[in-house]
């Protein structure tokens, strides 16, 4: 018997912090059942503690306090992976797969937290090899489970639309072409070779941009404002997180929004919650 899923993806920007803030009022309300986090920056334990009731599987960074990733769910999940990529690259808290069995369907949900990067840096370094990383994981997640998602803060800003302020981001990391063009050859047709934002070309892997294509072509809605200024009050923000969903699951979207705060001071993280539903079962 199909079912609808709601699945909530949120840079919590501290699992501590976020629930002192409120965010265990708005989960009271929101009728999720299954929740990817990022930026958990605590131990299992401090998890644990924080989001009573959950069933909880995170990866937890090297560096202590810092990134983090979790999956929440109301049953508990049959299997998790967190290796990815090769060794040479430092993925510890930013990426896990969790598969969940419901209503007779296996679906595997993925909470990605990709670097930030910094342009003519190391750090943009690392945020290359991981997008390298996602592009060469992506094609084997279709195969291996139709039914698959990855949410979470992915750091890029694929269009114009995605940034309010894009003039001024084209050469800031979040908005480099090269960092756009791997969302083109992600979203692209699949097997088609995508012409990319940065004049390079490869082919398209098929996924879908599910908050687009729900909004079509509209301004944001964003997900992430800066602290500076007023750039909550003026909507001065960027599309950052995302659910990324095969073409499977896509096609099973009942409803998505991106729930904003109703005011600066009410909000518990520097990112708004994405959440969306999906008819899961048989």
């Amino acid at each position: 018997m199909p079912r609808t899923v709601r699945i909530a993806s949120v840079n919590v920007n501290g699992i501590r912090a976020a629930t002192r803030k409120g965010m265990l009022a708005w989960l009271d309300d929101a009728g999720v059942e299954v929740m990817t986090l990022q930026e958990v920056r605590a131990s299992a334990d401090h998890l644990a503690a924080s989001l009573p009731g959950w069933h909880l599987v995170g990866d937890e960074a090297l560096a202590k306090g810092r990134a983090g990733v979790a999956v929440a769910t109301r049953e508990p999940v049959a299997r998790v992976r967190t290796e990815f990529a090769d060794e040479s690259l430092d993925t510890a808290g930013r990426w896990i797969e969790a598969d969940i069995e419901l209503g007779g369907e296996s679906l595997t949900i993925v909470s990605a937290y990709v670097h930030t990067g910094e342009a003519g840096t190391p750090r943009q370094e690392q945020k290359w090899a991981f997008l390298d990383a996602m592009e060469e994981r992506m094609p084997q997640l279709r195969e291996s489970a139709p039914l698959s998602l990855i949410t979470g803060d992915l750091n890029v800003g694929h269009r114009e639309l995605d940034i309010r302020n894009w003039r001024g981001n084209v050469k800031k990391a979040g908005f480099l072409p090269r960092e756009r063009a791997y969302f083109d050859r992600f979203l692209g047709a699949e097997g088609e070779i995508v012409s990319c934002v940065d004049g390079t070309s490869g082919p398209g892997l098929g996924w879908v941009d599910v908050g687009r294509r729900f909004h079509g072509d509209v301004d944001g809605p964003y997900t992430w404002w800066s602290n500076r200024g007023k750039a909550f009050d003026n909507d001065t923000g960027w599309r950052i997180d995302y659910h990324l969903a095969t073409p499977e699951l896509a096609s099973r979207v009942e409803d998505y929004r991106v729930v904003r705060a109703p005011s600066w001071d009410t909000r518990w993280s520097d990112h708004a919650p994405v959440v969306a539903d999906y008819r899961i079962g048989g």
